[in-house]
């Protein structure tokens, strides 16, 4: 009885192993996902994310006064109002509003000084006015002197020598302190006009200030210079002036006023891909705030000199596209997404790179026909690469590796010297760009040395007669007696 009821068990256990068994081997298979050799055109891309900009755009700035003018010394400048980003403007209207404390302060100081000027301005006209006056005054009682001198020498001409002589003395002084007053005053007046010329500049120019100071506070109220959609302005860190923000006088810039008719993509391209950009290459463009809408472009600038964003360690390089033809809907600072077309390929064989497996540097593909196929590979982009040789179009092959791959069969190892070949070239072009890379900046290197040098004095710039006479004659004699010795 016991054996009948083993019997049937081991063989239902035995069934339940061989289903289990080729349900595994099934799922296997069936995670093998197949695709198709695809012939056609074949785009090299660089996909970057940029931002809408206007080409060009009229600047809303703060008075040029701030920057321009030698009187005006101000620190930062707060914005105290603004109309809200995007506000369609007519040349003339209002965009906001500058803080007038700082200035209006300076403006006090400034009136407080032009009194100060002005009560001095009166004190130096009365006083020249008075010494003037006292100084004509005695020399008009000097030349009485001179001619009571006169008259008393006229007189004395019956008296004794020695009283004749001494009347002449006496005219002699008057006659002598009466041209020293004449100097003096001369002098004098002099001095009183250059007193006032310069009473004069000091009162002028703090009118001056107080004149430019009143102008500048005028115009603290921001108007727009031309008609268009106000676009706050951008700092380096990437944000924008807004209420509370400073502009200093160097930066006056307080919104702009895009030309929405012609619109760039602001991009970066990593290090590694910037090699590949070039001006004039096309690109297609998308905007996300408009999926649906596609656009196309052109590289116009790539930079020579990359930069680091903040927050990142990686080298970027700034490209900028511009868009063909004209959309209202468009918008500063909407996100785009741009695939530069660095290079196209016509009629070739490509495959996905997941299709692709390596075995000791030599490529290869799994056919459904359970072969490892040795292929020659072309130029790659972010998803596909071309196949040079090994593939034809319509041939199916594995994305993934079947767990019996290294048991397959190879074909195709009548390229593997063509790899090798290809292989080695590749590694020749990189050589040579490392040593023109290296002459390059050995070239800079010497020219800067070069151009060090020629900044030194050398033996043969010295000339002995540049030198001060006392030490001329020094250095000959030295020169000189080192000749003798060494002789």
């Amino acid at each position: 009885m016991k054996k009948k009821i083993i019997i049937p068990t081991v063989i239902i256990a035995v069934v339940a192993v061989i289903i289990i068994i080729y349900t595994v081997a099934g799922k296997d298979k069936t995670n093998l996902l197949e695709v198709e050799v695809q012939k056609g055109k074949f785009e090299i891309v660089v996909t970057t994310t940029g931002e809408l900009q206007a080409e060009s755009s009229v600047e809303i700035t703060a008075p040029s006064e701030l920057r321009t003018s030698r009187h005006l010394r101000f620190g930062e400048i707060k914005i105290q109002d603004l109309v809200p980003e995007g506000t369609m403007v007519d040349s003339g209207d209002y965009v906001g509003l500058l803080d007038r404390s700082e200035v209006s302060n300076s403006l006090k100081s400034a009136q407080d000084q032009l009194e100060e000027e002005e009560a001095n301005y009166r004190r130096v006209k009365m006083d020249t006015a008075l010494t003037l006056s006292n100084l004509r005054d005695e020399l008009i009682n000097l030349q009485f002197n001179v001619e009571e001198a006169e008259i008393t020498l006229e007189q004395s001409k019956f008296e004794p020598p020695a009283t004749i002589r001494q009347a002449q003395i006496n005219l002699d002084k008057a006659k002598r302190a009466y041209e020293q007053a004449v100097q003096n005053y001369q002098f004098r007046l002099e001095q009183a006009k250059a007193d006032m010329r310069e009473a004069e500049i000091d009162l002028e120019q703090s009118r001056q200030n107080v004149r430019d100071m009143e102008k500048v506070i005028e115009k603290f109220e921001i108007r727009a210079p031309a008609r268009g959609m106000v676009i706050y302005k951008k700092e380096n860190d990437g944000t924008r002036r807004k209420v509370g923000s400073s502009i200093s006088p160097w930066n006056l810039v307080v919104a702009t006023l895009p030309d929405l008719t012609t619109m760039i993509s602001k991009t970066y391209v990593n290090e590694i891909d910037i090699s590949k950009v070039n001006v004039g290459q096309p690109v297609r463009i998308g905007v996300d705030a408009f999926p649906e809408k596609k656009y196309t472009g052109v590289v116009t600038h790539v930079a020579n000199i990359g930069e680091q964003l903040p927050n990142t360690d990686a080298k970027v390089f700034e490209v900028l596209i511009k868009l063909d033809g004209y959309d209202p809907i468009l918008r500063p600072a909407m996100t785009t997404s741009n695939q530069i077309i660095t290079e196209v390929y016509e009629d070739v064989n490509y495959i996905p790179l997941e299709a692709v497996h390596v075995d000791d540097s030599i490529p290869y593909v799994v056919k459904k026909n359970g072969v490892k196929q040795v292929v020659v590979l072309g130029a790659s982009n972010e998803n596909q690469i071309i196949v040079e040789r090994g593939l034809e179009p319509g041939e199916i092959i594995y994305l993934n590796l079947p767990e019996e791959h290294e048991d397959m069969k190879i074909e195709g190892e009548e390229l593997i010297p063509v790899i090798q070949e290809k292989i080695r070239q590749a590694r020749e072009e990189e050589e040579r760009r490392t040593r023109k890379a290296e002459e390059m900046n050995n070239q800079r290197l010497r020219r800067s040395n070069r151009g060090a040098g020629e900044r030194m004095m050398r033996p043969r710039d010295f000339n002995p007669e540049d030198m001060p006479e006392e030490v001329r004659q020094r250095f000959m004699q030295e020169r000189t007696q080192r000749d003798t010795t060494s002789n």
